[in-house]
């Protein structure tokens, strides 16, 4: 990408970190919301000029996938997931849709594919289509699944934070912190809270990594802050045995997209990280699952906000990208 010019070429470049979403449009399909749709996977190295390499520090590389639908137009936005020890994966789009998949996986444990995939429109309070709304509704960012599999869902532009219930039907509001969000750049993480009650949950804050404690039943709390390091919070998820994963993204045209993943234990201090850059496989990633590997390891699935591939009818050669990195304590 040539370095930043005027406004245009700010824009692009802002798009590029998730700034800026697509113009709002409806959405043509084939195949009707709900139905089993095929996705396209495409196979990806972990390094485009070694396509032989295999791991970063301990991080070992458990495969990565392009996806796309023939059979959709909607596959894309991806902002957050959650997958769980099954390996069912539930992805939230940020156009206030939900993708549920099964991950496929060879012989290796490999990620080799997603099957049984179904895209569904999240409601709001009366029933309609979030994305009926327009673009500063329907802008989900953050998903978490409670124990009780309530689905905890963070807006960002109109901030607030809606509560589905685990057997369908129409969401409820949900406690939100209270505090100034910084535009298009508030509650951008989320993740469950089981080691302070099944209802409670955490929101991370993308412009400068301030945590709160939430619980459907209680008002938000401040809890901290975690150390941005120039970058901004866009993920997080608790590993399994404690502790917590938190995924960092930044951008600049010389660089392209930076993604760290930095992973605490439970009294808060740095276990391990991970940090992805060109020329290795990366992109707009925003979207974090950890989740146990079988092995005593940790699996980390990384999923990309390819902001359907156009702005303002400019294509921005992004993609939607599911990595896979397994990793162990050490």
């Amino acid at each position: 990408m040539r370095p930043a010019r005027g406004l245009a070429t700010l824009a692009g470049a802002l798009l590029l970190t998730g700034c800026l979403t697509p113009t709002p449009r409806l959405p043509e399909a084939p195949v009707p919301l709900g139905a089993t749709i095929a996705i396209d996977a495409q196979p990806l190295p972990l390094d485009t000029t070694a396509p032989e390499r295999s791991r970063i520090g301990n991080f070992i590389y458990a495969g990565g996938l392009a996806l796309s639908s023939r059979q959709t137009s909607r596959l894309g936005g991806l902002s957050d997931l959650k997958v769980t020890p099954d390996g069912r994966l539930m992805a939230l789009g940020d156009q206030a849709d939900l993708l549920e998949a099964r991950l496929v996986l060879d012989a290796q444990g490999r990620l080799i594919g997603l099957a049984d995939a179904r895209i569904s429109a999240l409601k709001d309070l009366t029933g309609v289509d979030l994305y009926a709304g327009g673009q500063t509704h329907y802008d989900s960012e953050g998903l978490a699944r409670l124990a009780d599999g309530t689905l905890v869902v963070s807006f960002e532009q109109e901030d607030r934070v809606l509560a589905f219930p685990p057997t369908g039907g129409l969401p409820r509001p949900a406690p939100a912190p209270a505090t100034n969000f910084t535009d298009n750049k508030g509650m951008e993480a989320l993740a469950a809270a089981p080691d302070v009650g099944s209802d409670a949950y955490r929101v991370g804050l993308e412009k400068d990594g301030r945590l709160f404690l939430c619980r459907l039943s209680d008002a938000c709390v401040p809890e901290g802050q975690v150390d941005v390091e120039g970058s901004e919070l866009v993920a997080m998820d608790n590993l399994p045995g404690g502790g917590r994963a938190y995924l960092f993204r930044s951008f600049s045209p010389l660089t392209g997209n930076v993604v760290r993943l930095r992973l605490t234990g439970q009294d808060g201090r740095t276990l391990d990280s991970l940090e992805i850059r060109r020329p290795l496989t990366v992109d707009n990633l925003e979207g974090l699952a950890a989740v146990a590997n079988g092995q005593g390891g940790v699996r980390f699935y990384l999923v990309s906000d390819d902001n359907f591939g156009v702005y303002e009818g400019r294509a921005t050669g992004q993609r939607t990208l599911l990595l896979a990195f397994d990793w162990a304590r050490k």
